[in-house]
C-alpha cells in the first residue's frame, strides 16, 4: 500500500483529506468478528481537516477517524462452488481469476438475461460456513453474508449478526433464481468408459469408415480408411487426442466443402490395423455403464447435436443410434421426446425441461463444442424447483473466495449470486475499487490524542466541527475501536461545538455521553436515511442498518433531549421521488419524533457516478437513458428544473406532516443551514462557542446533500 507518502514533515497535496499527513502503518489485523475485513491501524499526524475554500460545503472543519466503510458486507462462497464460464462450462470458483470471462445477468424489459461479463477482482477470506439446500438437490456453501437472487429480490443467507440490525435473509418460503445443479451427477471425462462412449458416439454419428477392394486388372488392392471431418476444431482435437490414447494416430488435413459452408478440417488414417482397432473399439458393448452412456451423449451431441433457441436436439437417421441416445438419456433421468421422422428419414430427440435440464445435460455429457453451450441472451426463467428447503450453520470456518464482476453478479451452482461492490475513493492508497473500500478499513488509532493537541493551539477559534461527512464515524468498526467517545470528549473539553451525521445505529451507545457534552457545548445530531423501501435499500446500501433501525435511533436521540434532523437524501429520480414514497418516508420520520428534514436530489461525484451507473444498468436498465439526460457528461447535480420540481413536491408534504424542512439549495456555502438536531449548552458552559454565519442564528453549518451520499 502507498504509505511512502505519509512521512513526517512531508505534505502530499494529492492525498485524500486526512491521509496526506499520516505517520504510518502500525499493524494490520483481521479480527474474527469482522470476517473478510482487514483493519489497517495507523498513526495520523493531523485530526482536524480543513475543507478547501473552493468547496461547496457549508462548514470548514471535519474529523474522520476512519477511511473506508465497514457498513458494507463481504460476500463469500466455498472454493468448490461451480461458476458458469462464458464458454458454457462450469468450473470451481477456486479456478476463476481476474480477467476471466464468465456469465452474469442484466435486466432487460420484463426479465433478467444471461450475459457475458469479466471478473474484475478476486479475494479470499475465512468465514463461518453455511449450507443452503434447494428442493432440486442443489447445495450451496457460503458465508451468512452472501446474497442470492430470489423471487422477492436479493437476500442474505442469514439475518444480520449485529444486534439491533435486520436485513432480508433466506427462509424456506423463498425460491432462488437460475437453473440449479441438482444432485450433481457429472461424470469426469477422464475414465476409460467415458472415452470409449464418446468415441462411439462421435465415430458412429459422423465419421466414415471405408473398406473397399479395387481390381484394376493387374492386381487387387484393399483400402481401409477412417475419416472424421468437422467444422468445430474443439471436438476434432478431442477425438484425435482420445484416439491417440488408445494407440491410433491420425493425420490432419483441410476438408473440401462448398464455398457457402463453414470451413472444415478432417482427421484420417489408412492403416489397416488402426482402422480395425477403431471398429472394434466403437462396437456397442452389451453392458453399458453410466460413464459410457455419458461419453456417448457427449460424442453424439458433438457429432449430430444442436442447441437452437435453447432447445437441445440430437438428430440421426440410424435407428440404433437413436435408441442408444434415448437409453443414455433415460439412464440419467432426462425428459426427452422423439420427434416425427422428417421426409429425409432423419428424426430428432428433443430434450425437455428448460435451461436447468440443458445445463445438467452439458454437465453429464461434457461435449467439446463450446458454441453449443452458450447461454448468453437467454432469459433467467426458473423452470426447476429451486425452493429453499434447508439453511444450515455448519459450525466451523473455512477459507472462502469471492469475486467482483462487471455485471455485479455471477452464476454459482446454477443460481444468480451477488458480488461485492466498493467505490473509488480508496484507490489513492493502492486499495482496489472492487472490494477494498468495504473490506480494507484504515483506522486512525491515535486520532483523539492528535485532536486534543490541535485543539490546544492558540490559533484554534473553536469553529464548528463536522463528523460523518466522508466516512461514517459510527460504522461497524467503531464497535471495535471506540474512537468516538474520546473524540467527543476532546471537543467538549475544548468548548468546540460539533455535529454528527451518521447512518449507524451505534450512535445509541454514546447518547449518554453526548447528552452530557451538550451541557457544555452545542451538539447537533442527524441521521441519514435515503431509502425506505427495504429491497431497494439493500440493493444500493448493502450492509447498512435498515431504515426502521435508524428510525429507532432517532427515537432514542429524541428521548435523550435532542431535536433530531433526518437527512432525506439523496432523493433518486424515478426511484424514491414519487408522492407515495416521499409521503411514506415523511410519515415514518415524523412518527419517530424527528423535528426537521433536510432533503436534496442525488449528487453523482466522480467515482460514485461510475459505480451508480453500473448499478443502475444492472438493476434498473430502463432508467439509464433518463439518468444520462439528468446527469450528462461530468455533471454532478441534477438540473435546476428537477430540483425546483422536487421542492414543489416536498413542501406541501412537509406541511402535511408538520415537519420543518429545508432544501439543500436554500443553504449555500457561507450561510448557516438549520438542518441538524441540537442541544444548546447552558450559560456556564466551558469556553466560548464561536458561531459562523449571522450571529443571531446560533446554528453551526452542516453538510449539504452532496456529502451524506450512499457512496
Amino acid at each position: 500500500m502507498r504509505w511512502q507518502g505519509q512521512q513526517l514533515g512531508v505534505d502530499d497535496t494529492s492525498a485524500l483529506p486526512g491521509m496526506e499527513r499520516m505517520d504510518g502503518l502500525v499493524r494490520s489485523v483481521t479480527p474474527p468478528e469482522f470476517a473478510g475485513m482487514t483493519f489497517h491501524e495507523v498513526l495520523c499526524k493531523s485530526a482536524l481537516n480543513r475543507v478547501p475554500g473552493a468547496s461547496a460545503m457549508p462548514f470548514d472543519w471535519t474529523v474522520n477517524p476512519y477511511r473506508g466503510c465497514s457498513h458494507a458486507c463481504s460476500y463469500c462462497l466455498s472454493p468448490d462452488t461451480l461458476i458458469l464460464r462464458a464458454d458454457g462450462r462450469q468450473v470451481p470458483l477456486s479456478e476463476i481469476g481476474v480477467g476471466d470471462e464468465i456469465i452474469g445477468t442484466e435486466q432487460r424489459a420484463r426479465y433478467r438475461h444471461y450475459v457475458r461479463t469479466t471478473v474484475l477482482a478476486r479475494w479470499t477470506t475465512r468465514k463461518r460456513l453455511h449450507r443452503v439446500t434447494l428442493a432440486d438437490g442443489t447445495e450451496i456453501e457460503a458465508s451468512g453474508d452472501h446474497r442470492f437472487l430470489t423471487e422477492r429480490g436479493w437476500k442474505y443467507v442469514t439475518d444480520s449478526p449485529v444486534a439491533g440490525e435486520r436485513r432480508p435473509h433466506l427462509t424456506t418460503s423463498n425460491r432462488l433464481q437460475g437453473y440449479g445443479t441438482g444432485a450433481r451427477s457429472s461424470v469426469p471425462p477422464t475414465s476409460s468408459d467415458w472415452r470409449q462412449g464418446y468415441l462411439t458416439g462421435m465415430v458412429r454419428g459422423d465419421a466414415m469408415i471405408l473398406h473397399k477392394t479395387y481390381d484394376d486388372g493387374k492386381r487387387i488392392r484393399s483400402i481401409h480408411r477412417f475419416r472424421l471431418a468437422l467444422a468445430d476444431r474443439e471436438a476434432l482435437d478431442l477425438a484425435k487426442n482420445l484416439l491417440e490414447q488408445i494407440g491410433i494416430s491420425t493425420m490432419v488435413r483441410p476438408f473440401s466443402v462448398p464455398a457457402h459452408r463453414r470451413p472444415m478440417t478432417a482427421i484420417h488414417t489408412a492403416k489397416k490395423q488402426d482402422v480395425a482397432r477403431l471398429e472394434e473399439y466403437v462396437a456397442i458393448p452389451s453392458l453399458r455403464s453410466q460413464e459410457w452412456s455419458a461419453g456417448f451423449l457427449g460424442g453424439i451431441f458433438d457429432a449430430e447435436g444442436s442447441c437452437s433457441n435453447g432447445i437441445v436436439r440430437i438428430s440421426n437417421a440410424n435407428e440404433e443410434l437413436l435408441s442408444l441416445t434415448e437409453e443414455a438419456l433415460a439412464a440419467f433421468r432426462f425428459d426427452a421426446v422423439r420427434e416425427p421422422v422428417r421426409p429425409n428419414g432423419v428424426s430428432s430427440i428433443r430434450l425437455r425441461g428448460g435451461l436447468s435440464s440443458r445445463r445438467r445435460f452439458f454437465d453429464v455429457a461434457r461435449p467439446a463444442i463450446t458454441r453449443k453451450l452458450d447461454v448468453s441472451g437467454a432469459a433467467v426463467k426458473t423452470s426447476t424447483d429451486l425452493r429453499v428447503v434447508k439453511i444450515e450453520d455448519i459450525g466451523h470456518d473455512i477459507d472462502m473466495v469471492d469475486i467482483t464482476t462487471g455485471t455485479g453478479d455471477f452464476i454459482a451452482n446454477g443460481v444468480v449470486s451477488h458480488n461485492c461492490f466498493a467505490r473509488k475513493t480508496h484507490e489513492y492508497l493502492d486499495l482496489d475499487y472492487g472490494a477494498d473500500f468495504d473490506s480494507q478499513i484504515v483506522v486512525k488509532v491515535n486520532v483523539a490524542d492528535v485532536l486534543r493537541t490541535e485543539l490546544r493551539r492558540g490559533s484554534w477559534a473553536r469553529e464548528p466541527v463536522m463528523l460523518g461527512t466522508n466516512t461514517d464515524p459510527y460504522q461497524r468498526a467503531e464497535g471495535r475501536y471506540r474512537l468516538m467517545p474520546d473524540i467527543v470528549g476532546a471537543l467538549t473539553d475544548n468548548g468546540t461545538p460539533f455535529s454528527i451525521l451518521t447512518k449507524g445505529t451505534l450512535l445509541r451507545r454514546d447518547l449518554p455521553l453526548l447528552s452530557e457534552a451538550a451541557q457544555h457545548v452545542k451538539v447537533t445530531l442527524a441521521m441519514s436515511i435515503a431509502v425506505f423501501d427495504e429491497t431497494l435499500q439493500h440493493s444500493i446500501e448493502p450492509g447498512t442498518p435498515s431504515a426502521e433501525a435508524r428510525l429507532e435511533t432517532v427515537r432514542a436521540a429524541t428521548a435523550a433531549g435532542f431535536r433530531v434532523t433526518v437527512f432525506l437524501m439523496p432523493i433518486m429520480p424515478h426511484l424514491t421521488d414519487s408522492v407515495a414514497a416521499l409521503d411514506d418516508a415523511l410519515a415514518r420520520i415524523r412518527e419517530a419524533g424527528a423535528a426537521r428534514v433536510v432533503y436534496g436530489a442525488l449528487h453523482l461525484r466522480p467515482g460514485a457516478k461510475q459505480w451508480f451507473f453500473e448499478w443502475l444498468e444492472r438493476e434498473h436498465p430502463h432508467l439509464v437513458s433518463s439518468y444520462r439526460g439528468l446527469y450528462p457528461g461530468v455533471s454532478v447535480t441534477a438540473p435546476k428544473a428537477y430540483r425546483t420540481w422536487l421542492g414543489k413536491r416536498m413542501r406541501p408534504l412537509l406541511r402535511m406532516h408538520r415537519l420543518d424542512g429545508w432544501d439543500e439549495d436554500d443553504h449555500p456555502r457561507g450561510r448557516p443551514q438549520p438542518g441538524l438536531a441540537a442541544r444548546t449548552p447552558p450559560a456556564n458552559s466551558l469556553g466560548p462557542v464561536r458561531r459562523t454565519g449571522p450571529a443571531a442564528s446560533g446554528r453551526p453549518r452542516v453538510a449539504p446533500a452532496s456529502e451524506p451520499t450512499l457512496f
